[in-house]
């Protein structure tokens, strides 16, 4: 895609006879270091797996990359994550309105929060994982994921909802991952009565790429500014354009 061009789209040491001997790392060692010399931000446990939830959600973790990201199996939505210290060496990992979305205990338990279960559900590992990753898009692809968003996002809605974007290769994966994530919060809208009208406010979904994640709602265009260079982290997510949609005037 030529650079501007729109597209529109609806770690045991030991010692003898006073000779130092090298140190050998038993079981009891290896869960040591897991416990206490784990860096901030990072929790035990495999760095890309599986899990299930005691309600039966499926979801992956992928902490392989520096932004840990996690994924729901019946959602297209991948959620970015920022861990932060808990009480007893705990880590929370939060979503971009500082809202607790998964609990890594020391011993790498898990504990999921979800709107159903607010205060928390254990979940189980159940085995390895493909990474969560933006793959390369060409100008075709991006307008046919445009397209779709528009579709989904007018259904919502009950209006045609049209879909713009400023894109470059650079921010065309990015641009069209974002187009998804505004149809999911259009949807999860239309699912609750008192959101569903709010929808009428938007008409036009613009996309365009820049240093700050932002996005606002002026005159019926929703204006979602995304940043390529943090890959999937360089959007909001659903809940914060819910949150946004519901308190615009």
């Amino acid at each position: 895609m030529a650079h501007g061009r729109t597209l529109c789209a609806v770690v045991l040491g030991a010692a003898a006879l006073g000779l130092a001997l090298p140190a050998i790392a038993g079981p009891t060692e290896r869960v040591r270091e897991s416990l206490f010399r784990r860096q901030v931000g990072e929790a035990a446990g495999p760095p890309l797996a599986r899990y299930v939830s005691e309600q039966g959600r499926v979801f992956i973790l992928d902490r392989s990359q520096p932004v840990p990201m996690l994924k729901f199996e019946d959602s297209p939505e991948v959620w970015a994550l920022q861990p932060s210290p808990a009480p007893r060496g705990d880590l929370i990992y939060k979503n971009d309105l500082g809202e607790p979305v998964l609990r890594a205990t020391r011993l790498g338990g898990y504990t999921l929060f979800t709107d159903a279960r607010p205060s928390g559900e254990a979940v189980s590992l159940i085995g390895g994982a493909s990474p969560l990753r933006l793959m390369g898009l060409s100008p075709q692809a991006l307008g046919e994921r445009l397209l779709q968003a528009s579709v989904r996002s007018g259904r919502a809605a009950r209006r045609p909802v049209i879909f713009e974007a400023e894109a470059t290769p650079a921010s065309a994966a990015l641009i069209a991952d974002a187009a998804t994530v505004v149809s999911v919060a259009f949807l999860k809208m239309a699912g609750r009565d008192k959101d569903r009208a709010r929808l009428s406010r938007v008409a036009r979904v613009q996309f365009a790429s820049g240093n700050t994640v932002s996005a606002t709602l002026t005159n019926g265009v929703l204006q979602v500014v995304v940043a390529p260079s943090r890959g999937m982290a360089g959007r909001p997510s659903s809940d914060k354009l819910e949150r946004l949609l519901r308190s615009a005037k």
